[in-house]
């Protein structure tokens, strides 16, 4: 489970840069890649990295629409870049990735929040991804 825990903190550094950078997250994972290969201090890029970005870059819309309708108090432009990108990334796996359970994609967020953002980042992020878990089966009706 470390590679998966390694794979998902890669993938929030590759939205993270393609966020502050303005920088579609595709070309962004095509840099890695690229640095990956060229550089032999530069650690490959995991084909779940790949996966929950690629996921990510294919839900784009709906998945900021669904951070932007539940997040109370917060609009998407306002929220700290760190909180933004692991939302992102742990609302696409959450509702697209099935064979990860939802307990660890709220945790495996927390634990972001923890090492990357403030002390109050945990708490919003696990409320949040909570109520997008509690609406899970809705939402995954919507887009069928």
């Amino acid at each position: 489970m470390a590679a998966r825990n390694t794979a998902r903190k890669r993938a929030f550094q590759i939205l993270f840069e393609g966020d502050q950078r303005g920088v579609d997250v595709l070309t962004v994972l095509a840099d890695w890649i690229r640095h990956s290969r060229t550089d032999t201090r530069q650690p490959p890029v995991s084909e779940y990295t790949m996966q929950l970005v690629e996921g990510y870059a294919k839900k784009v819309n709906r998945i900021d629409e669904l951070i932007s309708q539940y997040a109370v108090g917060w609009t998407l432009d306002r929220m700290p870049v760190v909180d933004r990108n692991i939302l992102r990334l742990g609302t696409y796996e959450l509702i697209w990735v099935d064979e990860t359970p939802d307990a660890v994609v709220l945790d495996e967020a927390v634990q972001l929040a923890k090492e990357f953002s403030t002390d109050d980042s945990p708490a919003f992020v696990n409320g949040l991804l909570g109520r997008l878990k509690e609406l899970k089966p809705s939402l995954r009706r919507e887009e069928a």
